[in-house]
């Protein structure tokens, strides 16, 4: 009976705390639940894709796929993210509304580590203060004594908005 009792103790204690990947951009400290995150790699050669909004730094070939690269950084409407030798990529699977997945790079100064945050120590975000969009925010985490922001990964990377954002950049100026 004690060993039922542990093992449903534990799986309780996994449903409330979540592993997210913590990356610096800027200075800052960002979490992105790694449920989604498929790998990470060295920054390397992409090519830039013309017409495409700011943040789109272009596509990289992984393994034979294409695979566009954001620009957290630019994403946010902050200067685009200077390349350093600690400079990443760090793969993603998205969907769009229609359920197709799509990798999706973000380009991001530096990663740090993999958190457990367990779900009470997650507040919501803040209304004000926050130098990205509030839709683009899940919570506000604080780890080590500093605070951590927990992105809202489906939001940031939405396939159908990045779209929409290129279309208007392929409409002729009048």
């Amino acid at each position: 009976m004690g060993a039922l009792t542990n093992t449903r103790q534990t799986a309780a204690i996994q449903k409330q705390e979540a592993q997210y990947l913590t990356l610096l951009l800027g200075g800052e400290m960002f979490a992105i639940d790694i449920l989604g995150i498929k790998e990470i790699i060295e920054y390397g050669h992409v090519t830039p894709v013309p017409m495409m909004p700011d943040f789109v730094r272009g596509v990289l070939n992984l393994r034979g796929a294409v695979v566009p690269v954001l620009d957290l950084k630019a994403r946010f409407g902050q200067p685009c993210t200077k390349v350093t030798r600690r400079s990443c990529v760090v793969i993603l699977e998205t969907s769009s509304e229609d359920h197709q997945a799509q990798d999706i790079g973000l380009l991001v100064d530096s990663v740090s580590e993999v958190l457990a945050i367990p779900a009470d120590e997650i507040a919501p975000p803040p209304s004000f203060g926050a130098r990205i969009r509030p839709d683009f925010i899940s919570g506000m985490a604080k780890v080590a004594g500093r605070f951590v922001i927990v992105l809202q990964v489906d939001k940031v990377l939405s396939v159908d908005e990045i779209s929409q954002l290129a279309d208007a950049g392929d409409s002729p100026t009048l």
